[in-house]
């Protein structure tokens, strides 16, 4: 399994995923096809949290009034099969590894994954 989760709107999902040859991935666009239980769940097999895969700059947060101190793991869960936007951007899924999020040493990593050092 390859796969990556994107939003297509976001700059910042375009310039990572442009950085790599991603020919043989499944590219998922999440607001377009939502991610399914089955593939939440296989995030969460490589992260053991959910909360690992939230993102707390969703702007439904503050949409829907969500105490984010009052969350436990299965909120966080329920919320990611919810809204789009509450999955951390992008995510790349492999039957091995998950990379989650922009940050600088998340793209590290992809890059030493992509051997694009």
């Amino acid at each position: 399994m390859k796969k990556v989760f994107y939003l297509k709107t976001c700059g910042t999902c375009t310039k990572i995923l442009n950085q790599f040859n991603l020919t043989d991935w499944e590219l998922r666009e999440i607001k377009s096809k939502a991610i399914t239980e089955e593939e939440l769940d296989a995030m969460y097999a490589k992260t053991n949290s959910y909360e690992a895969l939230f993102s707390r700059r969703s702007t439904q947060i503050k949409a829907q009034n969500i105490d984010m101190k009052s969350l436990k793991e299965d909120d966080f869960r329920r919320l990611l099969l919810e809204h789009y936007s509450f999955l951390k951007r992008p995510v790349f899924l492999t039957d091995k590894e998950i990379f989650v999020g922009n940050e600088k040493k998340n793209i590290e990593n992809l890059q030493h994954f992509f051997g694009n050092e």
